[in-house]
């Protein structure tokens, strides 16, 4: 098997809101940013690179390579399926392999909802930021569960359940 010729840092950047630069130049193509994007992968300390059977180069990304932009979703209950369409036209569909998950900023606390797209090279994955119109979708369709001692919001999709946070007390 050939090794790919490393070509150290390339002048690319992948911004929050899912737009490639080139040397600080938007890559207007989507064509172009989708072929990238095919060769894109993730190492297991975290770093992003565009690797070619042939070369390979580091590549900067803000926060997650990739943004969902649409949701679709049929059925119900635990029979619900969710499928997402990425700003590169790929749709994934939430599951056990694709797994959405919540982080919080953890000054504001706010969350920011995320997709597995594919695994990377380690325990680290390329996942899509959901945008926040997808996520209020996404709300829109959560119900209430206990998952141990905790009363959580969440969202069905291919049998698995999905928790987008903790109910809120009613304590106050």
């Amino acid at each position: 098997m050939r090794v790919p010729v490393e070509c150290g840092d390339l002048p690319f950047l992948i911004k929050r809101d899912g737009t490639w630069l080139y040397r600080g130049t938007p890559i207007n193509r989507k064509e172009m940013v989708c072929l990238f994007a095919s060769v894109l992968k993730r190492e297991d300390d975290g770093s992003w690179w565009l690797q070619t059977p042939a070369e390979r180069g580091r590549i900067q990304v803000e926060d997650a390579p990739f943004v969902a932009v649409e949701l679709e979703w049929s059925g119900e209950g635990r029979d619900q399926v969710l499928s997402f369409r990425t700003n590169v036209d790929q749709v994934i569909t939430a599951g056990a392999k694709h797994p959405i998950r919540i982080a919080h900023d953890i000054l504001t606390c706010e969350p920011t909802p995320y997709i597995l797209v594919r695994p990377g090279d380690g325990h680290l994955g390329i996942e899509a930021r959901i945008n926040r119109a997808t996520y209020y979708e996404l709300v829109a369709l959560a119900e209430p569960r206990w998952i141990g001692a905790r009363h959580v919001l969440g969202v069905w999709s291919q049998g698995q359940f999905f928790s987008l946070g903790d109910m809120p007390s009613n304590d106050t």
